[in-house]
């Protein structure tokens, strides 16, 4: 899979691994990288059949799979030890890996994410993979943003949002790959299993989040032994871009509080 390392050129810098939501690209995390790079060692990547990692995905792929070949990538590194943030379906990868292999995991972020399946997630799910198969690509960038971000950012960043949409558009990915992913995450259900997850975890929450129910992270914080929640108020489903300074400023405070 495509990656970079960025900031810190250390091997005994604090490794952070950041993983993108369903889009999947490192792109993502732009917001994010010039505090990061301060005083980390980040590696970021696209996630397997997505943006620079070119690939088709099998029938069945699932959220286990993500995890395995993030796990096969941070092994070619030699990444022993590292804290963890994710977004949405990022998140979810995380949650494997605490699972798969817990000692690699100093601490994970898990942004908008959840551990089992609900409705109103489903229903938008529906939406986007029926603007896909029935209008195509550019009708599905075109509503993304609506699923991502507050009506008033959506206002005041049409420009922003224009160039975005451009390049989703011509980096977009194979609509069955999208599609094989969507379904992974519909299917991802570890529920039953959080009370074995003990890695330290901050679970990061919108309540202006139309596309997955703040109370979802309610729940994994709750149900996780080490679980905290962090609730903001404002930023939609990504508010690392809508509102980046205070989650930037919430995501340091967690690293701080977790140096090992």
């Amino acid at each position: 899979m495509y990656h970079e390392w960025l900031g810190r050129d250390d091997p005994q810098a604090p490794t952070l691994v950041l993983s993108s939501g369903l889009g999947g690209s490192a792109r993502f995390w732009g917001p994010q990288l010039p505090v990061l790079t301060e005083r980390y060692r980040v590696l970021v990547y696209d996630h397997n059949g997505s943006g620079r990692s070119p690939a088709t995905l099998p029938e069945g792929y699932s959220i286990a799979a993500m995890a395995a070949e993030l796990l096969a990538l941070l092994d070619a590194l030699d990444v022993q030890r590292c804290h963890f943030v994710g977004h949405a379906l990022g998140g979810l990868v995380g949650l494997e890996l605490a699972l798969q292999r817990p000692a690699l995991l100093r601490s994970q972020v898990l942004v908008n994410a959840w551990s089992r399946p609900n409705p109103h997630s489903a229903r938008c799910f529906a939406v986007r993979k029926n603007l896909l198969n029935d209008s195509g690509p550019a009708a599905y960038v075109q509503a993304q943003a609506l699923f991502l971000y507050p009506a008033d950012w959506i206002a005041a960043n049409s420009a922003q949002l224009a160039e975005d949409d451009a390049h989703a558009l011509a980096h977009f990915p194979e609509p069955s790959n999208l599609l094989k992913r969507i379904a992974a995450l519909q299917a991802f259900n570890v529920d039953a299993r959080l009370a074995g997850i003990t890695t330290p975890t901050l679970v990061i929450a919108n309540r202006d989040d139309m596309l997955v129910p703040w109370q979802q992270s309610q729940h994994l914080a709750a149900t996780l032994p080490r679980g905290r929640l962090y609730l903001l108020d404002y930023g939609g489903h990504a508010s690392s871009v809508s509102d980046s300074a205070t989650f930037n400023r919430v995501l340091l405070q967690h690293l701080a509080d977790h140096p090992d």
